[in-house]
């Protein structure tokens, strides 16, 4: 199964209305950057055993690990959690930024250094998340080409 057939199956496996609004998300951030690698990671490690929640991948940069190792990894990343939707934005160097500029005119999510967690699409000004994505698109981008 390739990874866009990845990605369909685990969307269409999540329950209505959470179903919906990660289509609606996924939506969001390919109109954002149509045409970016995708990624599906099943949320197991190598054994097999499930160590975290299954999520979407988008885009493409440079991971630096605790041991000085580089590998490519995604930009922006949509998982479903028990309680709604976490989209993160991965590669922000300030870690107030995102709170700082796009929590207070979200809406109804909580927004850390690097995630924004909601319930449904609903709840949230969607036009928001997109900026907030494309910052994250561009800031990573940026960073990379330095």
């Amino acid at each position: 199964m390739n990874v866009e057939e990845q990605i369909n199956e685990y969307i269409t496996h999540q329950p209505e209305p959470k179903r919906g609004d990660m289509q609606g998300s996924h939506d969001i951030i390919l109109q954002v950057s149509p045409g970016c690698k995708l990624w599906f990671l099943d949320g197991k490690n190598s054994e097999g055993k499930v160590v975290s929640n299954p999520n979407i991948g988008y885009g493409s940069r440079d991971h630096k690990y605790a041991d000085g190792s580089v590998s490519d990894f995604y930009q922006i990343g949509l998982s479903a959690n028990k309680t709604g939707i976490s989209v993160y934005i991965l590669g922000i160097e300030d870690k107030k930024y995102l709170a700082e500029t796009y929590g207070t005119t979200l809406g109804k999510a909580s927004v850390t250094g690097y995630c924004i967690r909601f319930k449904t699409l609903k709840d949230i000004n969607t036009d928001v998340l997109a900026a907030a994505i494309r910052f994250g698109l561009e800031n990573t981008n940026q960073r990379a080409t330095k």
